[in-house]
């Protein structure tokens, strides 16, 4: 079975840094885009951060030029590290992946289950 799994989440001052990693496993072909969302008490789901397998990036612009996301396609990893954090940054952080399967011709959305970045002014 495929999974993700994300971790690194932790309590930090405001200006300080957090790197969040993410890893997928199981049977897997290929996987297309890894990206990072967040979501703070009471609001919706938001895009932080994404990669496709050719290395183009993009982020939000509350998080541009703090944040940088990379991966690793052999390892079928992915970080997000965190700069310059602020007391708005604070959620509990999710990671995605559009998967292709072992198998299976056909391409599937997959979550981490969240890591918590609570950031303290």
């Amino acid at each position: 079975q495929v999974q993700v799994v994300e971790s690194g989440g932790d309590l930090v001052q405001a200006g300080g840094s957090l790197r969040l990693s993410c890893a997928a496993s199981g049977s897997i072909f290929s996987i297309n885009r890894m990206g990072w969302y967040r979501q703070a008490p009471g609001k919706q789901r938001e895009l932080v951060a994404a990669v496709v397998r050719g290395g183009s990036e993009l982020y939000s612009d509350s998080v541009k030029g703090r944040f940088t996301i990379s991966r690793d396609n052999a390892k079928n990893t992915a970080s997000l590290q965190m700069n310059s954090l602020r007391p708005e940054d604070t959620a509990v952080y999710y990671c995605n992946a559009e998967i292709v399967p072992l198998g299976i011709s056909k391409t599937f959305s997959y979550w981490g289950q969240g890591t918590q970045v609570t950031v303290s002014a």
